[in-house]
């Protein structure tokens, strides 16, 4: 029995004690507020973090949010901070929620050729949260919580959207009936925006139609157990034939678009897919790209993921030969070196890896990438103090990202300071979403006389915050 499946029935038997108990209390009607929508947002996150584990590793985290801030730039002002995140699972599934954050599930990620492609789903997801879709339609079904807003948006993070639909059955004589599926309506304002802001980008629309393409097909050969956003996001038929009349007129007069490098892309793509899936499987799949021999950047992306499964493997000499192939390449592509630096550091060779990270570091400070592997590599060498200026540097950038505090919490063990310690072990375990562990250490840092005030005074905050959520979502 799988981790995940008993994880989903745990979760499935929670929400059934959540409907239980909405059930005996009088449940006011009302539109949901900015504010309701980013407490919803805030509490759902956690439960993802609980559920599955998210893929946000500083380049992987990088790359989705600087192609979601080019979406951003061009659809102006918005109600929320938006954050978007790589969720580790094979559910072909991406689902925005009302307060701005939007999931990319590794499934549907492996379907996609392109970035243009990446970008018109995330701009479709962006389009759904700028219109408020799902809160409009919550709002008129009536008597609607916010727990039950959660409720349904958690079943769609699972990916059975059916889920919140048999639950809510019964509370139908509560007006609590909720769906969460979008309607042709919601879909067709989404793509119109998707096509506007790609056009604005100077990015083909055409990758709309590829997608809408790979989904037609999973509807059709998948007919007995669609996958959750087809179920959310219905009618590709229609939204393709829609595109397509959009694209068609965008050619009177003809449009030059600018060519997209996809370097950038691919590698992300297989960064993503060589944590998510299995290696064997990635190693085929590579194999044959490069035994194809058809397209020189596919082929070479391919050596790069064969780079990254030999590091995994620890066949770092494989591993180095491969990335050395992709770099010869790619000779200007900074990030490269800091990948050849983690294998390298991972093998041991610090010296080597400080090298490279160094002079990755120096080209480019906003890359939090190179930043903390370098701080790990200072740390391995023992120079506590310019590795800690590092992970703060990473802080102030991804304030969230898990791995960052629990390398902070094992460099102050080192320095003696347990309690400073355990309270970036708090931290990580918050955004592991272990949350038992995170409020255990938070409610012993608040109490610890040994940590700065400020401290201690962020370790009550956050302990507030979660009462808070959990009260009211």
């Amino acid at each position: 029995m799988s981790l995940q499946f008993v994880s989903s029935c745990v979760l499935r038997s929670l929400l059934i004690l959540l409907i239980a108990g909405q059930l005996m209390l009088p449940l006011p009607s009302y539109g949901f507020s900015i504010g309701e929508e980013r407490m919803v947002g805030e509490r759902l996150l956690y439960t993802i973090r609980a559920e599955f584990k998210l893929l946000d590793d500083p380049d992987i985290s990088q790359y989705i949010n600087n192609l979601g801030g080019q979406i951003l730039d061009v659809a102006g002002p918005q109600f929320f901070d938006y954050h978007f995140f790589v969720v580790k699972s094979n559910q072909f599934n991406a689902f925005a929620a009302p307060s701005g954050l939007i999931f990319f599930y590794t499934g549907l990620i492996k379907t996609m050729k392109s970035e243009d492609q990446l970008v018109s789903v995330l701009a479709h997801e962006v389009g759904h949260v700028v219109s408020r879709h799902i809160a409009h339609r919550m709002s008129k079904q009536g008597k609607v919580t916010a727990a039950t807003m959660l409720l349904g948006l958690a079943s769609l993070a699972l990916g059975n959207p059916a889920l919140s639909q048999g639950l809510l059955t019964g509370s139908i004589a509560a007006n609590q009936a909720i769906s969460l599926g979008f309607s042709r309506e919601d879909e067709e304002q989404a793509d119109r925006l998707s096509f506007d802001w790609m056009r604005a980008l100077h990015r083909n629309p055409e990758a709309m139609v590829g997608m809408l393409k790979t989904m037609r097909r999973i509807t059709r050969y998948r007919t007995n157990k669609l996958p959750a956003y087809l179920l959310t996001h219905p009618h590709p038929e229609t939204r393709l034939d829609y595109v397509r009349s959009l694209v068609e007129i965008d050619r009177e007069p003809p449009v030059q678009y600018k060519a997209t490098d996809d370097f950038s892309f691919l590698r992300f793509k297989y960064r993503v897919l060589s944590q998510s899936i299995p290696s064997e499987e990635l190693r085929v799949f590579c194999a044959n790209i490069i035994s194809s021999g058809k397209d020189t950047e596919q082929v070479t992306m391919a050596r790069y993921c064969l780079a990254l499964l030999e590091g995994q493997e620890a066949n770092f000499t494989e591993a180095v030969k491969q990335m050395e192939l992709v770099r010869g390449k790619y000779p200007h592509r900074n990030i490269l070196n800091v990948d050849l630096a983690t294998l390298y550091l991972d093998a041991g060779k610090i010296d080597q890896a400080l090298l490279l990270l160094r002079k990755a570091y120096k080209r480019d400070a906003t890359d939090m990438y190179a930043a903390f592997r370098l701080a790990q590599a200072l740390e391995k060498k023992g120079k506590m103090s310019a590795a800690q200026h590092l992970y703060r540097e990473v802080e102030k950038v991804m304030p969230e990202y898990s791995q960052l505090y629990y390398a902070l919490g094992r460099l102050k063990a080192k320095q003696g300071a347990q309690g400073v310690s355990e309270f970036y072990l708090a931290k990580y375990y918050l955004y592991e979403g272990r949350m038992k562990f995170a409020k255990q250490y938070l409610k012993r840092a608040g109490r610890d006389k040994s940590i700065p005030p400020a401290m201690r005074d962020e370790a009550q905050s956050i302990l507030d915050r979660l009462e808070t959520l959990e009260k009211e979502t």
